[in-house]
């Protein structure tokens, strides 16, 4: 591992070392493809060493969806967890109070929201510093990251998380990249773009393919891409998840300082120990997550509007609808009955293929 981590450092060392210009841009792509390889290495050690996930990491998925709330030791994680779920975390003002990864679950909109107050995170966790590496790797299996900061303690400490969470492969608020990157058997490295390019040139590509031993791929671009994003997609292990900046105790602060948080994009000033704003932090929790609130409604009854069934926003179809409710059921369906947004008129007769919306109506007729 020390040799790992030694190796990691002396790139780090290097890419601060060298100026970014056209002539080092080969360079860098080379040394950031090396350092997204060693973080792989560090993720996920050989199976030789004892020690396993760790006590209170393995924290079984449940509700809807899954929300991660990251921060440094005592900025108020437990005392978020406590005031939103009613969920006992223990709370005290000395750091490392919470040591395992603690859930709660909210209960919003008729949706099940599990919360997670993960441990205290130091810098260097992404080098397996602390319990870093547990932290972070739960912290993937989320729908959402909520990373709580202290109102009183400087910005710098969004930034050093944002390092250590991208080091794991998370990408915060960003969309995968829009490039094609296929493997094929001969021809050697093509590489095609549709727009101009100003970050990447085919030397390059073909540097950061070599690291990875590809000699040859048709690669594509649709935008400007950097090497950073080729990176991403050959390494194919990230995780691109929404995420909030929480900033806590803002009844520490001045008036003037809020405004100023306020302009801030992807934010939310809270006070979990005085209650300020929970319900803000909610509704944009709910917006983040971006669920779909699904009604069904039994024949010659009237819909069930207490117990919706939640689906995400990237599978909604009728299919996934009946996939929710019982694995079995698509055997028998015969077509859908939907009233709602997502119906031309009231009520459609659909397939399986048909996209629903938030809070649509459902019907599901059944072979005889």
């Amino acid at each position: 591992m020390a040799t790992v981590m030694q190796k990691i450092k002396d790139i780090e060392d290097e890419m601060a070392r060298t100026q970014k210009n056209k002539a080092t841009a080969h360079h860098l792509g080379l040394l950031k493809a090396k350092l997204a390889k060693l973080r792989r290495e560090l993720l996920t050690p050989s199976s030789k060493g004892g020690g396993g996930a760790g006590e209170g990491f393995d924290v079984t998925k449940s509700g809807d969806a899954r929300v991660g709330l990251v921060g440094f030791p005592s900025v108020g994680k437990s005392t978020l967890l406590n005031k939103l779920t009613g969920t006992f975390s223990e709370v005290a003002s000395y750091e490392f109070t919470t040591l395992t990864c603690i859930p709660g679950v909210i209960g919003y909109r008729g949706a099940k929201i599990q919360l997670l107050d993960l441990p205290g995170i130091i810098e260097g966790a992404k080098d397996g510093k602390g319990r870093g590496r547990q932290v972070i790797s739960t912290a993937r299996t989320c729908n959402c990251i909520l990373i709580v900061l202290d109102a009183i303690k400087p910005i710098t400490h969004k930034r050093l998380i944002e390092k250590e969470l991208e080091g794991f492969g998370i990408r915060l608020n960003k969309e995968p990249p829009n490039l094609t990157f296929r493997k094929k058997d001969k021809g050697g490295i093509n590489f095609t773009s549709t727009v101009a390019n100003t970050l990447l040139d085919l030397d390059t590509v073909k540097a950061i393919c070599s690291e990875y031993r590809i000699h040859n791929a048709d690669i594509t671009l649709r935008y400007d891409a950097t090497a950073d994003d080729l990176i991403d997609v050959i390494e194919g292990s990230r995780i691109y998840m929404p995420c909030i900046y929480v900033v806590n105790k803002i009844d520490q602060i001045t008036l003037e300082e809020l405004e100023i948080l306020d302009k801030l994009p992807h934010y939310c000033p809270i006070s979990a120990h005085l209650e300020w704003n929970l319900d803000g932090l909610l509704e944009k929790i709910w917006e983040y997550l971006n669920l779909t609130r699904i009604y069904t409604k039994p024949k010659g009854m009237n819909p069930d509007y207490e117990d919706p069934v939640i689906l995400s926003s990237r599978k909604r179809t009728v299919e996934d609808f009946c996939e929710r409710i019982h694995k079995d059921m698509l055997k028998q369906f015969k077509y859908a009955l939907v009233w709602g947004s997502s119906a031309k008129h009231k009520p459609q007769r659909v397939g399986k293929e048909h996209e629903l919306e938030d809070e649509d109506v459902v019907q599901i007729i059944k072979k005889v």
